[in-house]
C-alpha cells in the first residue's frame, strides 16, 4: 500500500504524542519507510526509543554536524522525504510554522521540506478555538500544507470539544488516499484466482496439483499496491494477503471456483486466471473413505468447465488474462490459448525452466499479446513478475 513512500513524522509536545506509536506501526506494517522528528518537549510524552524501534529508523531531535562540519540533517531530511506529517502539531508549533521562526530541528526541517506537508493540530480547546490559532491554521493551510481537523471529545484538560489529535487511523487513511490519487490501478476492480483446487475423491483423498498459488498471490500484491481493488479466489494454499484492498475468497474445488469467479465476473474490470484449475474430477464422490481392497482402483473423471474459456465467450470490455503452464511445444500451445480463448494477455512459463514454475520463490515466463508481440523475461523472483505483468497491464489499459 505505501511500499517504497519515504515518510517524516514531526512529533511536537502534546498528550497525543502517545498515538504516534500507533500511528508509526502503521505506516511501517503498509510497507513505508518512516523517520521520525520529535521536539524536546515532545520526548516527555513519548520514548523516542520506542518510536526508534517501531520506526526501524533512530529518532532525530537534535541538529548534527556532517563530515565536512555543518550543520545539514535538516535539509537532508526535508530532501529526503515523499511526505511530512507533523502530528500532533501543538499551538506553539503550529505559531511558530505560521510565522517562520526556526528554534528546533522540527522547524527547520519544516521550512526545508521540498514535499508536501500534512499538519494535524492537538491543543484543549480554548486555545483551538482562539483567534489567534485560527489565524495561524489558515496561514499554514495558505502556504499549501494540508490541514488534519481535529476531533472533538473529551480532552487532557477535562473539558469536551474539539481539541483531539485525529486517530492514527484517520491519518493513514489521508496519506494512503495522498499516495492513491496517482495510482495506475486507482478505482480499478481486479479479480485474481490463485493456488490450486482439489477434486474430492472421498472424505480423505483428492485429486490436485503442485501449485501454491505464490504468483497469484504476488500479482495480487502488486496490482493492489497501485491502487486496484483486488477480489482474490484461492485455492487451498497456507498463503496470506495481507493488503487491506485485497478481498480474500476461499474455495476448494473447479466447481466452487467457476460459480465464484462468474458471480464476479461482470463488476471486474480485469480478471487474472493464474490458478491451477483441476481439468478433470471424480464422476462420483464416495461419502465414506474408500478401503483399500484388490491390487487397482479405477476413477471415473469428467471434465470440469473451462472458466477461461466461458469467460473470453462472455467478456464485454473487460481485460482477459490467462496464465499457460506447458511441457512441449510452449510457444504454439500458449498463443493457441490466446486466441482460442479470447484472452488480451497470455503468460507463459514452462516446467522445463529449472527453478520455475509450481512452489518456488522464483518464475520465468513469456508474455503474448492478441497482436501478436511477445516479451520474454529472465528467471526472477515471482513479485518481480508480477510487476512486469502490472506494466503489460497499464499499456493495455492506456491504448
Amino acid at each position: 500500500m505505501l511500499e517504497g513512500k519515504k515518510i517524516l513524522l514531526g512529533i511536537s509536545g502534546s498528550i497525543a504524542a502517545y498515538k504516534c506509536a500507533a500511528l508509526t506501526r502503521l505506516f511501517v506494517k503498509a510497507g513505508a519507510e518512516v523517520k521520525v522528528l520529535m521536539t524536546e518537549s515532545a520526548t516527555a510524552f513519548v520514548s523516542p526509543l520506542t518510536l526508534a524501534t517501531l520506526s526501524k529508523n533512530p529518532v532525530h531531535s537534535q541538529f548534527i554536524k556532517n563530515e565536512q562540519g555543518e550543520w545539514t540533517n535538516h535539509v537532508e531530511l526535508g530532501l529526503w522525504a515523499d511526505l511530512m506529517i507533523i502530528a500532533p502539531c501543538s499551538a506553539n508549533t503550529l505559531a511558530k510554522m505560521a510565522h517562520g521562526i526556526c528554534d528546533n530541528l522540527l522547524l527547520a526541517t519544516y521550512l526545508s521540506a521540498k514535499c508536501p506537508v500534512f499538519f494535524a493540530p492537538a491543543m484543549d480547546l480554548d486555545m483551538y478555538l482562539h483567534q489567534g490559532t485560527q489565524n495561524n491554521i489558515q496561514k499554514v493551510i495558505g502556504f499549501g500544507n494540508a490541514f488534519i481537523e481535529p476531533n472533538s471529545g473529551e480532552l487532557a484538560s477535562g473539558l469536551v470539544g474539539q481539541g483531539r489529535m485525529a486517530e492514527p487511523e484517520e491519518i493513514f487513511e489521508k496519506t494512503v488516499a495522498f499516495f492513491s490519487k496517482n495510482l495506475p490501478l486507482k478505482d480499478k476492480k481486479i479479480l485474481i484466482t490463485a493456488g490450486p483446487t482439489y477434486e474430492a475423491i472421498d472424505p480423505v483423498r483428492f485429486i490436485g496439483n503442485h501449485s501454491s498459488g505464490k504468483m497469484g498471490f504476488a500479482i495480487a500484491e502488486a496490482f493492489a499496491n497501485a491502487g486496484a481493488q483486488i477480489t482474490l479466489v484461492s485455492g487451498p494454499t497456507h498463503l496470506t494477503a495481507l493488503h487491506p484492498s485485497i478481498n480474500r475468497i476461499n474455495i476448494t474445488s473447479a466447481a466452487q471456483m467457476h460459480q465464484v469467479v462468474m458471480s464476479h465476473f461482470k463488476d471486474s474490470d480485469v480478471v487474472v486466471m493464474s490458478a491451477a484449475v483441476a481439468d478433470y474430477t471424480p464422476v462420483h464422490t464416495s461419502s465414506e473413505k474408500i478401503k483399500k481392497q484388490g491390487i487397482e482402483l479405477q476413477l471415473s473423471l469428467q471434465k470440469t468447465t473451462d472458466i477461461l474459456s466461458e469467460l473470453g465467450q462472455q467478456k464485454d470490455k473487460q481485460i482477459l488474462i490467462g496464465f499457460a503452464l506447458e511441457t512441449e511445444n510452449e510457444q504454439a500451445h500458449a498463443t493457441e490459448k490466446l486466441y482460442k480463448k479470447n484472452l488480451d494477455l497470455i503468460v507463459l512459463n514452462s516446467l522445463r525452466d529449472k527453478d520455475a514454475g509450481f512452489a518456488g520463490e522464483k518464475n520465468k515466463v513469456t508474455i503474448f499479446d492478441k497482436s501478436g508481440s511477445k516479451t520474454v523475461y529472465e528467471l526472477k523472483p515471482k513479485t518481480e513478475v508480477a510487476q512486469d505483468l502490472l506494466q503489460h497491464l497499464i499499456k493495455l489499459l492506456n491504448a
